[in-house]
């Protein structure tokens, strides 16, 4: 096992600070010269000084059969964290090792294997229902439960969710099934639950503001999965890269797995080569297999962006879906509003619009990841009595964001706080938490706003004198 440094594995969880006149802003820039995967990531977290025993009890919160172990290797001469995880007392081990082991003719027809896609991870390709997989196949809705049951944070559970939502959407298309039919081997989805979730608690205590992800080399070639000979990189990686500067280098093998591709879909706010930074920390996380001559790692560098060398704002590519509707129920407009923000809208509003024969309408627009586009749209189609909806891509800027909690004399409130090169522009606070505070104390809720507005903003004078 790692040896924990007390100095090492300290982790900056003010993300925005000062220094004299000058505002910092801590971001990390994952460097996937050699791919992604999960465990990969995992190892360059605990590198850059997550600590390990965070790991251990976010996998024991889950209430899975499962553990992690994490020693150092060497890849190319780089030492490196490497992180295993044992399911069900079953380590990972490389495809090809594992096929070898297991494999017989016409096994494909059988059983589903879970052997690695990069050496460092199980495959966890869906069954979708299939008679073999029987009770052993987990299904999203039970991975949900798991995750959702987990005493970890709720910020946590929902970058984690939306991770695994990613990685299940993904395969949904590639496989033309319905999301809730997918199912993962019991092996596959206990290590892709502890990758996620772990990374998902681990990003979080590495306390930085934004994930920068440079361009991802692939790999090439071909691997053997159940479902047969794939090119690489396999169709559920490209699905989840998409929008994704990507290259391949032309070394053979599978350097980005799924759950690598879903864990920067989600976890990574841009992408871009080196920014400028003030380094502080680099982490190196280790692949399973040593690859000749070229260092199986990926890097972790965290440091300080000074407010002129960060990012103005955030470039994303997002869909926006419209319907026109003329004769739905209003109150139907409200549901259908709160059933596409549970499933993932970035935001959702109706305008007034008069339409055709001069009868009022409702156009309902909705902002959406692109991964997300047809899962909305089969929802506007449902509850909406619309006959046509549009689809196009557009970009947006936004700022870049956190979270700080500011205390009330009722409770704590979340504020949501927006700047620009190091200097905050906007701020408000969660209006769930205000809402749930003036319901259970009885207060009115514009009293409960009001403090935590004058609170936050007493709190920053305070921080400058």
């Amino acid at each position: 096992m790692i040896t924990e440094n007390s100095d090492c594995n300290k982790v900056n969880t003010d993300a925005c600070y000062s220094l004299g006149d000058t505002k910092l802003m801590r971001i990390a820039y994952l460097d996937c010269f050699s791919g992604m995967s999960g465990d990969m990531f995992l190892g360059a977290l605990v590198d850059a000084g997550v600590p390990v025993r965070l790991l251990e009890e976010t996998v024991a919160a889950m209430n899975i059969e499962a553990r992690i172990e994490v020693t150092r290797v060497m890849r190319s001469g780089i030492s490196a964290a490497k992180v295993d995880v044992y399911a069900h007392g079953e380590k990972e081990v490389p495809r090809e090792q594992y096929l070898a082991q297991h494999s017989h003719p016409h096994e494909h027809e059988h059983k589903h294997e879970h052997g690695h896609t990069h050496g460092q991870e199980h495959s966890h390709l869906p069954s979708h229902g299939d008679a073999h997989t029987g009770p052993h196949g987990r299904g999203l809705k039970e991975i949900r439960e798991i995750i959702n049951k987990a005493a970890i944070a709720d910020s946590a559970k929902q970058t984690a969710l939306a991770i695994f939502e990613a990685l299940g959407m993904a395969e949904a298309r590639i496989h033309n099934v319905d999301i809730e039919k997918i199912h993962f081997h019991e092996v596959g989805a206990v290590d892709a639950m502890v990758d996620i979730v772990c990374s998902a608690v681990a990003a979080e205590a590495l306390g930085v503001d934004e994930i920068v992800c440079s361009p991802l080399n692939v790999g090439g070639g071909t691997v053997k999965c159940a479902h047969g000979v794939l090119p690489i990189p396999v169709p559920a990686t490209v699905e989840l890269l998409k929008n994704a500067p990507v290259y391949s280098s032309g070394i053979q093998a599978e350097l980005v797995t799924p759950t690598g591709a879903a864990i920067v879909n989600v976890l990574a706010k841009r992408f871009g080569s080196f920014p400028e930074m003030k380094i502080e920390k680099t982490g190196y996380g280790a692949g399973g297999r040593d690859l000749p001559g070229y260092p199986n790692v990926v890097r972790l560098t965290v440091g300080q962006a000074l407010s002129e060398w960060a990012a103005q704002t955030s470039q994303e590519t997002i869909s926006v879906l419209e319907a026109n509707l003329d004769d739905l129920n209003p109150q139907v407009f409200g549901y259908v509003m709160d059933r596409l923000f549970e499933e993932g809208a970035l935001d959702c509003f109706g305008v007034p619009v008069q339409m055709k024969k001069n009868r009022p309408g409702t156009l309902l627009t909705v902002l959406c990841k692109s991964k997300d586009a047809d899962k909305l749209t089969q929802i506007i189609f449902t509850e909406t009595t619309t006959l046509g909806v549009r689809h196009r891509e557009e970009k947006r800027a936004t700022l870049a964001r956190k979270w700080v909690s500011v205390s009330t004399q009722w409770g704590e409130v979340r504020m949501k706080i927006a700047n620009m090169n190091g200097t905050v522009t906007n701020y408000a606070p969660e209006y769930e938490d205000c809402r749930r505070i003036a319901v259970e104390q009885k207060v009115p809720l514009k009293l409960v706003m009001n403090e935590a507005i004058q609170n936050y903003i007493k709190s920053q004078k305070e921080d400058l004198s």
